[in-house]
């Protein structure tokens, strides 16, 4: 996915920091309490802008603002709910990942940055050999919308690129048990192919291709 980057975004860009990695197209579901948080959705919405999302390296998700990765991705929202008073949900999708320059902490506590944004990965085909990857991806969609009829609640966001090695990559990072930590080793990586690699690896030692 190609992306026209507004040249003033990443100049103050608002992070949420979270004990979790969002991969350039993947879903990331927010369930939103903390009035910093609630403050910056409803600045998205109303601005139609995306927010940061970045791996917490040092501290919680909750209360004082956490020491983050440099490099994270951002998320904009595609659908939002408030069931409850004081709860918002929110449905993200993540854009274009980046690399924070410098950070401030607002007096609320949330985090701004300013970032540059990194290219999105060259769009390179699924080679043959690393084809039954892509195989294993069609099987997790298949579960998933057999599983999820409302394309809005599934974890994985249309459309789907099985012949993309990024796209087949970034899912696959999302869904493989591993640690945080890694998937922000494989995030970071600027070939697709070197990624698709790396997990086609692992999926062979574990077995599962």
């Amino acid at each position: 996915m190609r992306h026209e980057t507004d040249p003033t975004l990443f100049d103050d860009l608002p992070v949420f920091a979270l004990n979790t990695v969002l991969f350039p197209g993947g879903v990331l579901p927010l369930r939103v309490f903390e009035a910093r948080y609630m403050d910056m959705a409803r600045d998205c919405l109303a601005n139609d802008r995306p927010f940061g999302v970045c791996l917490i390296v040092e501290g919680e998700e909750v209360g004082k603002a956490a020491r983050h990765e440099a490099v994270g991705c951002t998320a904009q929202i595609s659908d939002w709910d408030m069931q409850q008073l004081g709860l918002l949900q929110l449905r993200t999708i993540g854009g274009q990942r980046f690399r924070v320059q410098s950070r401030r902490v607002q007096p609320d506590g949330l985090i701004r940055v300013r970032a540059e944004p990194i290219d999105d990965d060259p769009e390179v085909a699924v080679p043959v050999e690393f084809e039954s990857c892509a195989t294993l991806v069609r099987r997790l969609v298949d579960d998933l919308v057999e599983s999820e009829p409302d394309p809005i609640k599934r974890m994985i966001a249309e459309p789907y690129d099985y012949g993309s090695a990024a796209w087949v990559g970034n899912r696959l990072c999302e869904f493989l048990p591993i640690s945080p930590k890694a998937r922000q080793k494989l995030m970071e990586l600027d070939d697709p192919l070197a990624r698709l690699g790396v997990i086609h690896q692992y999926l062979q030692q574990h077995q599962i291709v």
